[in-house]
């Protein structure tokens, strides 16, 4: 007689609204992986057209006591949050762990990262000082005041569950303005886990929300005529749609995209340390980083084939495995699909002409039941390839040769994406060049990954950003709220006149 297999049950992740964990009604979800194992771990309620409105109704009511409140409440309140999130690191990185599949150590710097960003709104009293211009005209004084929007929104990617929320809702919370949080559902518990570290921290019911869900929720975020705005990131054709669509409903929207990250090395640099920060930025968190480099410039034959030995030379070193192992340094990616569909540029890669150096596919932990890949090397890559043009998100680094620096800087200028880009050399005044004639939002001098600190923002230029405004900092307080100028007199009424001309103020 055939034994029957236990029934395991799975994990249920579930909405947070009005300050409680509420089950989805919608009747449809999603599974989310042990990307380690390949197994199923949880699954992820999708939120309904009506569950979405109930949480922006809750959010709504909220808003009127919220923007009440003193800025020094506001700020004690970050300080708590602040505090509670750095005394429960590790168990934040260990949910991130378990979901993404990047390792402990690289978890707990996504947290370090999103800490800054608390850190940064704990100085809200500061950040929403005025201005005030006293006897602008005889009597009249003008100042101008940041007022919050109202209910906005964010929508967040698999590949910081913690730390790009905390890019988002902190200066956002911080402003006066209430919060629905979408994050991706192939990652979902690390919001869960924020939102009740709020709630400890004193944060009032309904001001921060968490909605499971797909592109219904996300449609419903889009079109909700309370919603007043909405932060992206994620891939480029996404963020158009989020941009278009937002703003087609009235909505402000900072929607940043995907990014092709060059690192241009000259042949005077350290090749030593080239080699370090090109395997550090295109490996790290297996490729699953705007901000990752995917592509070396190399200037001169020599100094490819110098590099390109460098690296190969370091590459083995590199121990795959699941995130929670110690000593490992790259994990699996996400899911079994965007696995595959990384895999799949190494395999046309030499069809487009370009030579695989170091085959991931070919390392003994990719024929696990975990979705890894080995860390891959293309040399000869050049623009039409796909390994080249497109957005690969994965540990897949390409090398294209150019012989001098203005190839390689027209190279960076002609691609569609301006995240991040970086520069490796001894010259000054080729660094100070590069950085006054290259075309990205964020540029790194002997610095592969250059994400700006919690006080300055973070967003790249051409199809990198929808909007305006970059992400956190002093443009994230700007996004937040709206100015409101204000033009005042308190005159002596014995002095008061009918006056029918044009306003002056000389």
């Amino acid at each position: 007689m055939a034994v029957k297999e236990p029934q395991v049950t799975l994990k249920r992740v579930s909405h947070w609204i009005g300050g409680r964990l509420v089950e989805g009604r919608s009747g449809r979800s999603g599974v989310v992986w042990n990307p380690a194992t390949g197994q199923p771990q949880a699954t992820v309620d999708f939120a309904s057209v009506e569950e979405v409105d109930a949480a922006v109704a809750v959010a709504r009511e909220a808003y009127k006591t919220w923007r009440q409140t003193p800025l020094s409440r506001r700020a004690e309140i970050m300080f708590k949050f602040r505090d509670l999130v750095d005394q429960n690191r590790r168990k934040i990185a260990e949910l991130i762990t378990l979901e993404h599949g990047k390792t402990l150590a690289d978890a707990l710097g996504e947290v370090a990262r999103g800490l800054e960003n608390v850190e940064f709104a704990t100085g809200i009293p500061h950040l929403l000082k005025g201005g005030f211009s006293e006897q602008a005209s005889r009597g009249v004084d003008v100042y101008q005041i940041r007022q919050p929007l109202g209910v906005v929104a964010g929508i967040t990617p698999f590949n910081f569950p913690a730390m790009v929320p905390m890019w988002m809702f902190a200066n956002a919370i911080a402003c006066g303005n209430t919060f629905i949080l979408k994050p991706s559902e192939k990652d979902p518990s690390p919001s869960l886990f924020l939102a009740e570290l709020l709630q400890q921290a004193g944060l009032p019911d309904g001001v921060f929300n968490v909605v499971q869900g797909d592109k219904v929720a996300v449609d419903r975020i889009l079109e909700h005529p309370e919603i007043k705005a909405v932060s992206f990131v994620g891939s480029t054709p996404v963020a158009r749609y989020i941009y278009e669509t937002g703003t087609k409903h009235g909505k402000r929207v900072q929607a940043l995209g995907g990014a092709k990250n060059h690192m241009v090395v000259l042949p005077d640099a350290d090749i030593g340390m080239a080699a370090d920060a090109a395997v550090s930025a295109a490996y790290g968190s297996a490729g699953e980083r705007c901000m990752a480099i995917s592509v070396v410039v190399a200037v001169g034959d020599q100094t490819a084939d110098a590099l390109i030995a460098a690296i190969k030379e370091r590459m083995p070193r590199i121990k795959v495995g699941p995130g929670l192992e110690e000593g490992v340094e790259m994990g699996p990616l996400i899911t079994r699909e965007h696995r595959d569909k990384v895999a799949s540029y190494i395999e046309n890669a030499p069809k487009e002409g370009a030579s695989v150096v170091v085959d991931g596919r070919q390392d003994p932990i990719a024929q696990s039941e975990g979705f890894f890949l080995g860390p891959s090397l293309i040399d000869h890559a050049r623009p039409g390839m796909k390994c080249y043009d497109d957005e690969i998100f994965g540990p897949v680094l390409s090398v294209v040769r150019v012989k001098t620096y203005d190839e390689a800087l027209k190279l960076i200028n002609e691609h569609p994406y301006g995240n991040g880009t970086a520069i490796f050399t001894r010259d000054g005044g080729a660094a100070r060049q590069f950085q006054f004639e290259v075309e990205a939002g964020m540029v790194g001098i002997n610095v592969p990954i250059p994400v700006p600190v919690a006080y300055y923002s973070f967003g790249g230029w051409k199809a990198s950003l929808f909007g305006d405004l970059h992400m956190y900092g002093p443009e994230g307080v700007q996004f937040y709220t709206r100015a409101k100028v204000v033009t005042s007199r308190w005159p002596d009424p014995s002095t008061s006149k009918v006056d029918l001309g044009f306003p002056q103020v000389r």
